[in-house]
């Protein structure tokens, strides 16, 4: 039984049909999986004092991958398919938080992903910084398991 909250650094990240290399399921970052439920204001007639708000719908903020910049990715194909020639295909993808053996003690089940934007840091010839690309993805919904 785990009585400690798990640490947020150990994770994989699974695109279902593309990037099945080790290059596509690792990085340094997830940003984004968040959910909020989107409301509207409705005053009432004769009652001054409050307005009732109403759950309208839930709203999922965009995702957000960065890793280190890679040369040949199918991953990074398939973003510049939906850039360069519009061919957005839509995917599924896992993001999993690890235990200390590897197994998922959370997994993230991002739903209809596609490719918003991509782009890569700042080139500065005085640091020796890595070069990191940033891949930012817009999704229908996800949901939870656990384990």
């Amino acid at each position: 039984m785990e009585v400690y909250p798990p640490v947020s650094f150990y994770f994989k990240v699974s695109f279902n049909g593309i990037g099945r290399s080790a290059i596509d399921t690792q990085f340094q970052s997830v940003a984004g999986l968040s959910v909020e439920m989107q409301t509207e204001t409705v005053a009432e007639g004769g009652e001054n004092r409050f307005e009732h708000v109403l759950p309208v719908r839930s709203k999922y903020n965009d995702l957000t991958l960065k890793r280190g910049l890679f040369k040949d990715s199918e991953l990074i194909q398939w973003c510049f398919d939906a850039f360069e020639a519009t061919i957005i295909t839509p995917v599924t993808l896992d993001i999993s938080m690890l235990n200390e053996e590897g197994d998922p003690l959370f997994t993230w089940n991002v739903i209809h992903a596609w490719p918003k934007k991509w782009s890569v840091s700042d080139l500065n010839a005085e640091s020796s910084a890595v070069a990191i690309e940033s891949l930012e993805l817009h999704y229908r919904y996800f949901r939870i398991s656990k384990g």
